[in-house]
């Protein structure tokens, strides 16, 4: 199964909305084993699973168990995007919302959201999470902000929602989210969901324009294609783990469980801008990094386990990746959380 990523925008809203508010955002990325420079990382699509993790160290490093409530009326306006641009050279909302659906994979792998009229109102079904992560209360209460501060952003300021419904519980503090959105919350939904004024949707945009819209979505359709070229470096690594502690790890046994021919494997890696010996030495790199900083196994089981023949060429790899002796990296990395390489 493909490993679903989001887009790195969304790691970098969320951090300049800490910045603002004074969170200590150096003991975040310390905690997850990543620094300041990671979030500005060109082209950078974070796992989608690592949303528990970020979440959870935003909660407990602020000490504040609404965080992404809060964080919500802090968020940057979406700016600068190819799905900003598709809205506001749309000749209304509702034709550049029709358009952002087809491209929904360029902020999230996970997104999945629709929209209908049901009498005066349009809703938006959020679909923007994964099973785990769509029950996730920081991460739900802040996206449907940084959604609505977006949709004002592309409309002048004249969206505004009229309910919110969300799948997680609240036992408490349920009126204090309704007086940070603005509008009616429900709690305990079926679905995610954000409710506007049909009207909304024939909102005129001043920007419309034939000639750029065409263009930004050809420029979105190559992004999504460049998205999906990459598809096979998730696939060649989901097999790569398979194999590790067989020792076949080869671009002919990855091929062949993929059952395609080595030479249309190595050219689709091509295609992603990576190699297979790229691919193998860079998840061997993350996983030896996990191990050593999350794990008490020992140097000799993490050679085994990253799949070396002996200690000796796992020292000389490690060396030459992080500058550091696996030791060292233990010393410097041990007892930050499991996200340390999920990122």
């Amino acid at each position: 199964m493909q490993e679903l990523r989001d887009a790195g925008v969304m790691l970098r809203l969320i951090y300049e909305a800490m910045k603002k508010k004074g969170v200590d955002t150096d003991a975040i990325f310390s905690r997850l084993g990543v620094d300041e420079n990671y979030v500005y990382t060109d082209q950078l699509r974070t796992p989608h699973s690592a949303q528990v993790y970020f979440w959870q160290a935003v909660e407990d490093v602020s000490g504040d168990p609404d965080i992404g409530l809060h964080l919500g009326p802090l968020l940057p306006a979406y700016k600068g995007q190819v799905l900003e641009y598709l809205f506001l050279s749309s000749p209304t909302f509702g034709e550049g919302l029709r358009r952002a659906q087809n491209y929904q994979r360029l902020l999230s792998d996970a997104a999945n959201t629709d929209f209908f009229i049901e009498g005066d109102e349009a809703c938006m079904v959020l679909d923007a999470a994964s099973d785990e992560i769509r029950r996730l209360k920081h991460f739900n209460e802040c996206f449907v902000q940084g959604l609505i501060t977006f949709f004002k952003s592309i409309t002048d300021g004249n969206f505004y929602p009229s309910r919110i419904e969300f799948e997680h519980e609240r036992e408490q503090g349920a009126e204090h989210v309704r007086e940070v959105v603005g509008c009616d919350v429900v709690f305990g939904a079926e679905e995610n969901r954000l409710y506007f004024p049909a009207e909304m949707l024939s909102h005129a945009s001043p920007h419309a324009e034939p000639e750029l819209l065409a263009l930004h979505e050809r420029f979105a359709s190559e992004q999504v294609a460049r998205l999906e070229k990459k598809d096979i470096v998730g696939q060649v690594e989901r097999i790569i783990a398979e194999l590790l502690d067989s020792g076949e790890v080869t671009l002919d046994a990855v091929a062949e469980r993929l059952g395609i021919k080595p030479r249309t494997l190595r050219t689709r890696l091509t295609e992603a801008e990576t190699s297979f010996n790229q691919v193998l030495a860079d998840f061997r790199y993350r996983l030896a990094r996990q191990l050593l900083a999350t794990t008490d196994e020992s140097i000799d089981e993490i050679v085994y386990l990253t799949g070396f023949s002996e200690p000796s060429t796992f020292y000389r790899a490690f060396k030459r990746w992080s500058g550091m002796t696996p030791i060292e990296y233990r010393k410097t990395a041990q007892g930050k959380d499991a996200m340390v390489d999920a990122m």
